[in-house]
């Protein structure tokens, strides 16, 4: 598994199926993010790449681990898209 390329298409994901929120960011839902078949064809652990991306300050949510149905509303809001 490559890292870095995989956090790159988080932000790809992102961009492409968030929303710009007030502040320009764009924003998804952890649930539009798990549900896409794009990102589950694509990523080879879709949620260890969000933890990777948090840490590296590209994306943040609230709170450590999400899961899937728990935290579909949770917003994933996209800090760095020129990763």
């Amino acid at each position: 598994m490559n890292v870095e390329k995989e956090v790159r298409e988080v932000v790809g994901f992102i961009k492409e199926l968030g929303t710009p929120n007030a502040n320009g960011q764009y924003v998804l839902t952890f649930g539009d993010y798990f549900n896409s078949d794009d990102v589950q064809n694509t990523l080879e652990n879709p949620f260890a790449t969000l933890k990777a991306a948090k840490k590296r300050g590209v994306i943040d949510f609230e709170g450590e681990m999400l899961w899937q149905g728990q935290h579909n509303h949770v917003e994933l809001v996209l800090l760095n898209e020129n990763y």
